[in-house]
């Protein structure tokens, strides 16, 4: 197990990480969610033994490792930039970890040739980095990782250079290689649908601190903060400040968006309203919708999927609606907002709804 206890990260006057406790298990991959200079790529140095904690402590297995360099200890790490040395062959690459062990020929053929069928790298073992495409280049770096056998094996935004299909390929392979592994998998990625995709846990990180920690559905599902919710929504969270008056809150006109079950006896005053893109609608559900007239700023189309952008009132939200849809610019259009899935904020950010059982 991997145990960070309220570890910090200082630099100059900036602090880079903020009192982070984590405890990642073997056989478990963990992602680590946020934008770009949240935290992700710090934590994971820290993690590794590439940099020390300014304060708090790093235990592996029950073993202080505070401070103890990443040569001393079973780490292998993918960067976004991946690495091979250009001169060898997929096979020399793969091998060099273990050769550097002093493994014998036998134990480096077997293994070897194992991770290359599981990254589908068997055919390209006799070629160079450099007659490979970036798919197959970024695959021989994850193989060397994993043949490693690490004990801790941390992924900083690895797809990220490759184009859609591959990094689509590579997202489907890599838990079935997790899988196959004891090894504590730690994943970076600004991209919450990837986060999604791969599953395991989720850390959501923002401004170096850990917002919440748990399985990937459920932190994506009950974020204990708006914080949290926002970084787990990919178009950007819908929100809206509303006051609460008996059982609902008031929109725009007098319509009533009546709380959450189990919410309808929070004391009356200001909330903050959430809701993913996917859960504001263009046709009315079954149950549970309220009905909205927003105006149109903009319409997106990418084929399958159109992203509208609307205003109501003070707030600006994006609608996803599966299909092609047009819509002119400053057009007033109807939306259902499905009150099944809101999520309710206090003033201070705090999440004050139940437990959501419904499916995302």
């Amino acid at each position: 197990m991997l145990e960070l206890r309220n570890v910090s990260k200082t630099v100059g006057a900036e602090e880079h990480i903020r009192d982070v406790s984590l405890s990642l298990q073997h056989g478990t991959l963990n992602v680590l969610l946020g934008p770009t200079l949240s935290g992700k790529t710090s934590l994971m140095r820290l993690m590794a033994g590439l940099d020390t904690p300014t304060s708090g402590s790093v235990f592996f297995d029950g073993e202080d490792v505070t401070g103890q360099p990443v040569q001393k200890r079973k780490v292998a790490m993918v960067y976004q930039q991946f690495i091979n040395y250009p001169a060898m062959t997929v096979y020399e690459n793969i091998a060099s970890p273990l050769r550097v062990a002093g493994e014998d020929r036998q134990a480096i053929d077997r293994k070897v040739r194992k991770a290359a069928e599981l990254l589908r790298l068997t055919p390209y073992l006799d070629r160079t980095p450099l007659n490979l495409s970036g798919g197959q280049q970024q695959r021989t770096a994850l193989a060397r990782a994993v043949v490693k056998n690490a004990g801790l094996v941390l992924l900083d935004e690895p797809l990220a250079n490759l184009d859609y299909k591959l990094r689509e390929e590579l997202r489907a392979e890599l838990p079935k290689i997790f899988a196959e592994s004891g090894a504590i998998f730690v994943y970076a990625t600004t991209e919450p649908q990837e986060a999604l995709l791969l599953g395991g846990n989720t850390a959501t990180l923002s401004e170096g601190r850990v917002t919440q920690f748990g399985r990937t559905i459920e932190v994506f599902r009950n974020p204990v903060d708006l914080v949290t919710a926002r970084t787990f929504s990919d178009p950007p969270l819908n929100t809206i400040t509303l006051g609460k008056k008996g059982a609902g809150f008031r929109l725009e006109g007098g319509v009533v968006l009546p709380a959450p079950e189990g919410l309808e006896g929070i004391a009356e005053g200001n909330y903050t309203i959430g809701f993913q893109p996917h859960h504001l609608l263009l046709e009315r559900p079954t149950a549970g919708a309220v009905s909205v007239k927003a105006k149109v700023t903009v319409t997106e189309i990418t084929g399958s999927e159109s992203f509208v952008h609307l205003d109501y009132a003070d707030a600006r939200w994006v609608m996803l609606a599966s299909g092609v849809h047009h819509f002119n610019p400053d057009e007033t259009i109807e939306v259902f907002i499905d009150t099944r899935h809101l999520m309710v904020f206090d003033e201070t950010g705090r999440a004050v709804s139940a437990l959501r059982k419904l499916a995302a």
